[in-house]
């Protein structure tokens, strides 16, 4: 690819890139202040991305790295990102604008949808391939991975099979290496082959199990990624479990096997819980290296690089202290051996300057226009979403705007104002995950009301708490003869602290915050970590009441104050 028409593509994806200058001379790439791996002295640290990245996938083209990961129910999907050096990655497209059946994924489905894809460049072409555990097997492709791609092809129909990858084989014959989820099929722990047609578009061949983990040791076998090389078919995969597994690899002189297997790398003595589930990727310069996850709870799963190598026909993933062929992450190395590059990271902060929406947002299912637009103003527009007549929690809402934690520990502040044509209408920031919490202002006659709502077990029906912490007169009235306005600017923050730990705060100048609320312990969500971000909703009314919004201003994320 033309790195200097990649930079123009990625510029146009309405990425906010701030901090250094950019090599080719465009705008500045985006610098976090939270996190960066980079250590600038030709090493970098774990984790290279310090966010929830689930089943990473990566493959090279030239001196260029692309990067997919599992993004189940959320909108946009499969996220594309970019790396020149697998250490310094942003954020270039998505792949997915939708989830078909569009009718099933039009409202909330946590943990459905984009399980475990993997990217593949073949003849010209990228391909990512899915598997929906509801539907089966679904593939995109396109020609520049931050371009636009195809809509979805379904490769295989059918219930249960997750985790595909395909491989093309030296004289052209196409096979996809799969897994099963347990909670469809009632099987799971075995890996299966089977042939597609030629253009990766139809499975044409029944399934073969190549690796059965039923063996009281390799449960949970999952995540296969499928290569070719010297003559080998290997499959690369995790098994034991994600927060406690380890990483395994099986290879066989057929397609079809038998396979041997053998593990080629677990935590050993470090931190680093269940590697799992990742890449094998190669630099132009023949290195190896290999990309996994870690699951920390509710950051997510967080992405690490390793180094790798082979001996004697196998791959080793991580440091082998003691000679015996199975590896330990790194907790820092030196970088990839390629040309020099400088830092950049996934963008947080958002100034809400352009019509595209940044490509760090996604919304809990299809996006519907009546959640909200992006403006030409400078600011984002969240329209209040009516509750539902049996509502329990925030858990059904599918407007919510969110994005993933960016580090252990930060600082994320808003600048929003909440304009509100009925009692009740309520917007602010939240903290979102299987237990959730949010501090908002609704109105209520002509004032509005400062409250934080607070749930436990949201996915079991967990009843919320409503907490009034402080009432406030509105900022600005518009007498609307048909549609009278309230409104109330306020600055809403929350700090989170290593292990989760949230604080909340409120400012009505921008200068002095004052602490509010209680404290909440950040937990993950349906197989993703909490995110934070933008809820706007209003109590369920017949017939339907006049929508109030939320305007949001910026969103700042910055480090805690030490």
């Amino acid at each position: 690819m033309n790195l200097l028409n990649h930079v123009r593509q990625v510029a146009g994806c309405g990425l906010f890139l701030w901090g250094a200058v950019s090599l080719w001379g465009q705008q500045p790439e985006y610098v976090s202040s939270v996190w960066n791996p980079d250590l600038g002295n030709g090493t970098y640290k774990n984790p290279v991305i310090c966010a929830d990245y689930s089943d990473p996938d990566v493959c090279a083209v030239g001196n260029d790295f692309y990067l997919t990961a599992s993004s189940f129910a959320c909108i946009p999907g499969l996220p594309i990102l970019h790396s020149r050096d697998l250490v310094n990655w942003k954020i270039v497209n998505y792949a997915l604008d939708k989830l078909v059946p569009e009718d099933f994924y039009d409202v909330v489905r946590h943990g459905k949808g984009v399980w475990a894809p993997s990217i593949r460049y073949h003849n010209g072409e990228f391909y990512i391939y899915w598997g929906d555990p509801d539907f089966g097997v679904y593939m995109v492709k396109a020609s520049d991975p931050a371009g636009d791609w195809s809509e979805p092809v379904l490769v295989k129909k059918a219930k249960g099979i997750i985790d595909p990858c395909p491989l093309w084989d030296d004289d052209g014959r196409c096979y996809l290496v799969y897994a099963y989820a347990g909670s469809r099929a009632q099987i799971n722990s075995v890996l299966c082959v089977a042939e597609m047609n030629a253009e990766g578009t139809e499975v044409i061949g029944p399934g073969r199990i190549v690796f059965d983990g039923n063996d009281d040791v390799n449960h949970t076998a999952e995540g296969p990624k499928f290569y070719k090389h010297d003559g080998y078919y290997y499959i690369m995969f995790p098994a034991g479990g994600v927060q406690s597994g380890w990483q395994m690899v099986a290879r066989s002189r057929q397609v079809y096997g038998p396979y041997e297997a053998r593990r080629v790398m677990e935590q050993g003595n470090t931190p680093v819980n269940g590697p799992h589930q990742g890449a094998w990727v190669r630099t132009a310069a023949g290195e190896d290296w290999f990309i996994h996850f870690q699951d920390k709870g509710c950051y997510g799963r967080v992405i690490w690089l390793e180094p790798m190598r082979w001996k004697d026909g196998w791959p080793v993933i991580g440091e082998d202290t003691d000679g015996d062929g199975c590896g330990n992450p790194v907790l820092t190395y030196r970088k990839p051996d390629v040309p020099m590059t400088e830092s950049v990271n996934p963008v947080e902060s958002d100034e809400f300057n352009s019509v595209d929406l940044g490509l760090q947002w996604q919304w809990a299912s299809n996006r519907n226009d009546l959640y909200g637009f992006t403006t030409p103003y400078g600011y984002l527009r969240l329209y209040s979403w009516p509750l539902s007549s049996g509502y329990v929690n925030l858990w059904e809402a599918s407007n919510m705007l969110l994005q993933k934690f960016p580090a252990e520990s930060f600082k994320a502040t808003a600048k929003v104002k909440m304009v509100s044509k009925e009692n009740g209408q309520e917007g602010g920031l939240i903290v979102m995950g299987w237990d959730y919490a949010a501090l908002t202002v609704c109105r209520k006659g002509d004032r509005f009301i400062l409250r934080q709502r607070i749930c436990h077990d949201a996915e079991q029906g967990g009843k919320e708490s409503v907490r009034n912490l402080a009432d406030f007169e509105p900022s600005e009235r518009q007498t609307i003869i048909y549609s009278p306005t309230v409104s109330r600017s306020i600055y809403l923050q929350v700090q989170v602290e290593p292990g989760g730990l949230c604080r909340f705060a409120y400012s009505l100048d921008g200068n002095e915050f004052t602490p509010c609320g209680e404290t909440f312990q950040a937990r993950q969500g349906k197989w993703i970590g909490a995110k934070v971000g933008f809820v706007c909703i209003e109590p369920y009314a017949e017939p339907a009441v006049n929508r109030g919004w939320l305007d949001a201003d910026w969103f700042h994320v910055e480090p805690l104050a030490e």
